[in-house]
């Protein structure tokens, strides 16, 4: 009796609790794909172009605001064949990167069953990357949560250019960084800077001179 008296005189007043459910703004947002199986458990090695590739997302701040990088790395020969440069972080951001990859090596064809392994960040989760995945025959792999490690070989890749390019100087605007991003990774990175684990190649140099016996005998 005493509920219904107390509803009663909120109800003839215009009383409402200031606690009931919040509504959601917008459309519900849908969850992103199960993360995938480690097919990589650490081992980044690859005997032939095209057999894992790994990605990752990194990000740096200008006076603009923040830029994005995307890049995907082939572990045969170090090379970044795909990469993708943006003002926000979406899933697209990580979909166009793969798309550079595929594109680069030649189509779905030549990419077909290679292994992609990245974090398990929502980009690389979203059901758009993984239609991409799809499309071309790719396997996803996915490190566990909060493990650096798990994606190691990435991470080095961006230390260097976080060391090369990023903390050089201070940023003013986004396309000024851009352009500093794509040309250390298409002149420095690729064709001047040796790499020991590729015999003291660049990744350029290496993949010219690692299929040039293919094509002798083919």
């Amino acid at each position: 009796m005493v509920d219904r008296t107390a509803w009663r005189i909120c109800s003839d007043n215009g009383w409402w609790s200031v606690f009931g459910k919040k509504k959601p703004y917008g459309k519900a947002r849908r969850p992103g794909v199960p993360a995938h199986d480690d097919h990589v458990g650490r081992v980044f090695a690859a005997a032939a172009a095209n057999t894992l590739y790994l990605a990752d997302i990194t990000e740096h701040r200008t006076d603009e605001g923040k830029l994005y990088l995307c890049a995907v790395k082939d572990v045969w020969s170090n090379r970044i064949v795909g990469y993708c440069i943006d003002s926000r972080m979406k899933s697209r951001l990580a979909v166009q990167a793969l798309e550079n990859a595929v594109a680069r090596r030649g189509g779905t064809n030549q990419v077909a069953g290679c292994i992609l392994h990245t974090d398990r960040g929502s980009q690389f989760r979203a059901r758009s990357f993984q239609r991409a995945l799809n499309r071309h025959g790719m396997v996803g792999s996915m490190g566990q949560a909060g493990s650096a490690a798990d994606n190691a070989a990435m991470e080095s890749f961006f230390s260097l250019l976080q060391q090369n390019v990023l903390d050089r100087r201070r940023w003013t605007t986004r396309d000024d960084l851009r352009i500093a991003i794509v040309t250390w990774i298409e002149r420095t990175y690729h064709r001047r800077r040796r790499q020991a684990a590729l015999g003291r190649l660049t990744p350029i140099e290496y993949e010219i001179i690692m299929t040039a016996p293919a094509t002798q005998a083919a």
